[in-house]
């Protein structure tokens, strides 16, 4: 069972449609779809989807598919699905799109996905959504194109022809977050925060509006949390400002150096940054990072070495989750004896932080099988089973335990 919760999902073809939930048109090219949403006065809602996109695949297995979801969008969209990638199993239909598929990624610029595309009835550009969401989120989303004073391009226009407007900046931070154009955010973010004092700036308000534009460094909201932590920290009951000032910066400076495709030395990393931000102590933030940088790059012996250390330095603050998912790495990955027994500990420590959770004894147990100690790792899965509720994927782990009692392998 893979401890790094992910979903399952099943593979969409170009055009879906159901009996309950959203409606996608089937059989209609782009004029005819937009001939139809004339006739009905409806909007057109486009999912802009790939075959390999694990969250399109999330989307339409589980949120497109709800009640709630289909009374909302056939009542005020004409919906459509366009795949955006070429594959050999396409059928007929997925090829007589991807002319205007190839035009949709250029014309509107669809860059990630999935990316949720909205037009008014003529078939213009309205609004556009980045990425998915549970239901009601992704409803709330797409109600926002049907108000002019929220549409993502409308906005943008507006903004574009009056920057200095305060009140179409907030509006346009916000719509450009969803639409995940984190250029235009960052710019209308600090036009927001230029027109306030320090004191009205650092009010319990503003801490997601500073927090989301200072994502970006060196930015007017990067630079007002460094220049005033305390100030942050009295506001922000999430974060201090030095935690996530000091993981930003690392991590900008690993990823860097990961498409540079250049080894990363976080000793130099440390030190460069020490140099240009005296004031950030990345000490915390560059020993959580290597771990995850060490299991990026399969070099389990560094991720052990280096979860060690975070753990002896900092395991009051490390997670259960964080312990347990690090443990399953290099349960999966690693047959090094040192290193299964390394993370046989940090999934013990797990489960005292945690104690009796099913999925974090599945990972002390098969830790323990492939130890050698059968028989503990079996009574520990037992465990594990008998712990499961109705929503918990029991067979997964009676399959573990089946595997374990046949002495089969658990891993692959």
């Amino acid at each position: 069972m893979r401890k790094l919760i992910l979903i399952l999902f099943l593979v969409p073809t170009l055009l879906f449609a159901q009996s309950e939930g959203v409606k996608f048109e089937h059989g209609l090219n782009w004029n005819q779809i937009k001939e139809k949403a004339t006739k009905e006065n409806k909007f057109i809602f486009v999912d802009c989807f790939t075959t390999w996109c694990g969250p399109c695949k999330y989307m339409t297995s589980t949120i497109f598919p709800q009640a709630k979801v289909g009374d909302f969008f056939n009542a005020k969209f004409i919906n459509a699905k366009i795949q955006m990638d070429k594959t050999k199993e396409d059928n007929e239909e997925v090829k007589s799109w991807y002319t205007e598929a190839d035009r949709f990624a250029k014309d509107y610029k669809v860059a990630a996905y999935p990316t949720f595309l909205i037009f008014d009835s003529k078939g213009n550009l309205v609004h556009r959504i980045v990425g998915g969401g549970d239901a009601d989120g992704f409803i709330a989303k797409a109600q926002k194109a049907l108000d002019p004073n929220t549409q993502y391009e409308t906005l943008l226009a507006k903004f574009n022809a009056d920057p200095q407007n305060t009140t179409i900046a907030k509006a346009m931070a916000a719509a450009a977050k969803d639409a995940y154009d984190k250029e235009t955010q960052a710019k209308a973010e600090g036009i927001v925060l230029s027109s306030l004092s320090t004191d009205q700036i650092f009010t319990k308000e503003n801490v997601e509006l500073l927090l989301s534009s200072a994502s970006i460094k060196d930015s007017k909201a990067f630079n007002l949390i460094k220049d005033n932590p305390a100030k942050f920290d009295a506001i922000s009951e999430k974060v201090k400002a030095n935690d996530f000032l000091a993981k930003l910066l690392v991590g900008e400076a690993v990823n860097t150096k990961i498409q540079a495709k250049e080894a990363v030395d976080f000793a130099a990393i440390e030190k460069e940054l020490a140099q240009k931000y005296p004031t950030v102590n990345t000490e915390k933030a560059s020993l959580e990072m290597q771990p995850r940088y060490f299991s990026y790059t399969k070099n389990y012996l560094g991720l052990r070495d280096s979860f060690n250390k975070y753990i002896a330095k900092y395991g009051s603050t490390i997670t259960a989750m964080e312990l347990n998912q690090m443990a399953w790495s290099i349960f999966e990955n690693c047959d090094d004896p040192a290193c299964l027994k390394a993370a046989s500990e940090w999934s013990k420590l797990s489960l005292e932080k945690e104690k009796d959770t099913p999925m974090y004894l599945d990972t002390f147990a098969n830790l323990l099988y492939r130890l050698g100690d059968k028989d503990q790792a079996i009574k520990t899965q037992e465990k594990a089973i008998s712990l499961l509720t109705a929503n918990d994927k029991k067979e997964d782990y009676v399959a573990t335990l089946q595997k374990m009692k046949k002495g089969e392998k658990t891993w692959e």
